[in-house]
């Protein structure tokens, strides 16, 4: 036995109880089998012990989970086995957004999946970060210091108010005579033109003077533009497109909006600005083509683009758009920081007019620009996009020593919405878009028309429905089916839903294969004169396979729901409207659909759902 093992064995021995052992030193007992079952697993692990050496490991590799199946079970008739054909999944995984696993795992009551008739396995909701990107620090006056610095900068505020109004006056001047008779926009612009911009790029230092920067501080130098034709930034104040302005004089990437700014909009297509839409694809693509053809061409400025889309607080990175990476040239990345201590500069949640008047009544406001190294694409990075912006993406907010969410220019607009209707957590309704985009291809506007439902069924202050108003809004009557489509939603099981759990569920229904083709059937199963039309009569029908007992209220509401032309009838394409944005209404046909007889039927697509 190896030392270890006999000194281990000489302290722990003395210990033990004594009724551990069959036999008590110096007492004679009678056999207890209990005891010396107990007594031979203590020898057998000291015995075991002296097999092993000090690196051996002490517990040995638990076994591999097994997944258990969920079986679903119905009290309905109309989810009798005999109806369901053999090809439905009989199993239902929502998986725990926080440890991936199924909700069984976790001590939830998994419930029976209503979409199953889609071939839906369920969804997970992914958990969100704890970062906000667009929340101002010091969105308002706070501090002793903060009041006494305002009241003694105001009249510096006033001579910087002047100067920034001159300042803009004469680059806008400048600008205006620097364009004068120039047509040819789509070549670069001549070289006297652009010496007649440094008047305006002068102006521009001059703003930023007003604005409190006094001295900025560089680190590192832009490549030439030869070599790093594309360069990107982080987006955090109004403050970097006038730096890079003076600085580099590139062309930029700007949204549509931008060009009717007074003043602003002058000066910004001197630069031959590319303008895009970002809800337009047709507009996006036109974009990536323009910065193509300029970003290979030298005679062109250097193309500058902010790939996250819209200003955040700096203390994180949010996804970024593909446009500055699918033309596959280098680029160099630029981050900015503005440290402070007492006065946010970022242009988060915060309007303008505020912003500006915090920078006016501060004695110097920080800023560093940092030039980092040159990103060259990999041959696979050129023709894969995605990978080129992570690569860049990561280098960035490593340098910035921040994490990159998956928040997009949707979330902000969420944000709003949630605040212009004054929600007391507004910031609670951000669901990080790009994972919704690349997941369910949901746009940002189809976002913001989730949530205008959403919000209609009063939530309460944390943010969750229960389930009597879900049921309210969506006009569903109380019964074992609108139990089981809450239920669907409510993965956590705690009685109610968020935001983000109801657009992820809407999302995933939505987008189901087999969707569309079931709203096909149903309106078809709807229209039974075949007349392209659905009466109230006809809807009633259908329904009351679903719900045993509805009165003419209950039939009116949902037929009011279908019916969004308010003509008195329902439509093709008001009844295809209607559940594209309620997609979860499309389960009240579940039971109709699944009772048909399909040898009658002769319908392929039935056949395919069922």
């Amino acid at each position: 036995m190896p030392h270890c093992i006999k000194s281990l064995n000489s302290t722990i021995l003395p210990y033990i109880p004594p009724f551990l052992f069959s036999i008590h030193p110096n007492t004679h007992t009678e056999r207890n089998p209990t005891k010396e079952f107990l007594s031979a697993d203590i020898h057998l692990w000291f015995s075991e012990m002296a097999e092993l050496d000090m690196t051996s490991p002490l517990l040995s590799s638990p076994s591999s989970y097994q997944p258990q199946t969920v079986l679903t079970v119905y009290d309905d008739q109309d989810y009798e086995p005999s109806n369901l054909q053999s090809s439905l999944p009989t199993t239902i995984l929502h998986q725990n957004h926080n440890h991936g696993r199924t909700h069984n795992e976790n001590g939830h009551h998994s419930s029976p999946n209503p979409y199953e008739f889609l071939r839906s396995g369920g969804f997970s909701v992914p958990a969100s970060t704890t970062v906000d990107p667009f929340r101002n620090e010091t969105p308002f006056i706070s501090g002793i210091y903060e009041v006494i610095k305002i009241v003694l900068c105001l009249p510096i505020a006033l001579a910087r108010l002047v100067l920034f109004g001159a300042s803009l006056v004469v680059g806008y001047m400048a600008t205006k005579v620097a364009l004068a008779g120039w047509r040819d926009k789509q070549n670069p612009m001549p070289k006297w033109r652009c010496r007649l911009m440094w008047v305006t790029r002068v102006c521009a230092r001059f703003i930023l003077f007003s604005f409190g920067y006094h001295w900025i501080r560089r680190k590192g130098k832009p490549a030439p533009r030869e070599i790093a034709p594309v360069v990107v930034s982080n987006h955090v104040s109004y403050i970097e497109p006038i730096f890079y302005f003076y600085e580099l004089f590139p062309t930029i990437v700007a949204s549509e909006s931008h060009d009717s700014i007074p003043f602003v909009g002058t000066i910004i297509r001197a630069m031959q600005v590319i303008y895009v839409n970002r809800f337009s694809p047709t507009s996006r693509k036109n974009a990536v083509n323009e910065i193509k053809r300029r970003a290979s061409c030298n005679v062109f400025p250097r193309v500058l683009l902010f790939p996250e889309g819209t200003t955040t607080n700096g203390k994180a990175l949010i996804s970024f758009q593909l446009g500055a990476f699918i033309a596959g040239h280098p680029i160099q990345p630029i981050i900015v920081r503005y440290p402070h201590v007492h006065f946010d500069q970022s242009w988060g949640f915060i309007s303008l007019p505020k912003l500006m008047f915090r920078m006016f009544t501060q004695f110097h406001n920080f800023m560093e620009v940092e030039y980092l190294p040159l990103i060259m694409p990999s041959d696979h990075q050129k023709q894969n996009a995605v990978r080129f912006a992570e690569r860049t993406g990561r280098a960035m907010a490593s340098a910035l020593n921040v994490v990159q969410t998956s928040h997009s220019y949707g979330d902000l607009m969420l944000l709003m919405k949630a605040a212009q209707l004054q929600q007391d957590k507004p910031w609670s309704y951000m669901v990080e878009m790009a994972r919704i985009e690349s997941l369910y291809h949901i746009s940002s506007l189809e976002a913001v028309d989730f949530l205008d439902k959403f919000l209609s069924m009063n939530s309460d202050p944390s943010g969750c429905v229960k389930p009597h108003d879900f049921l309210r809004v969506l006009q569903l009557k109380a019964c074992t089916l609108s139990e089981e489509i809450f239920g669907f939603l409510d993965v956590e099981k705690n009685g109610s839903i968020t935001f983000k759990q109801f657009l992820f569920g809407s999302a995933h229904v939505l987008k189901l294969p087999l969707f569309r083709q079931a709203c096909e059937l149903a309106f078809a199963e709807c229209d039974t004169d075949g007349d392209n039309f659905c009466t109230k009569k006809e809807l009633a029908d259908v329904l009351r396979h679903t719900f045993r007992e509805l009165d003419d209220d209950e039939v009116q509401g949902l037929f009011n729901l279908f019916d969004t032309d308010n003509d008195g009838r329902i439509s093709r394409d008001d009844f295809f409207y209607c559940l594209r944005k309620n997609p979860l209404v499309i389960a009240i046909f579940s039971p109709r659909l699944l009772r048909k007889n399909l040898s009658k039927a002769g319908d392929k697509m039935l056949d395919d759902i069922v």
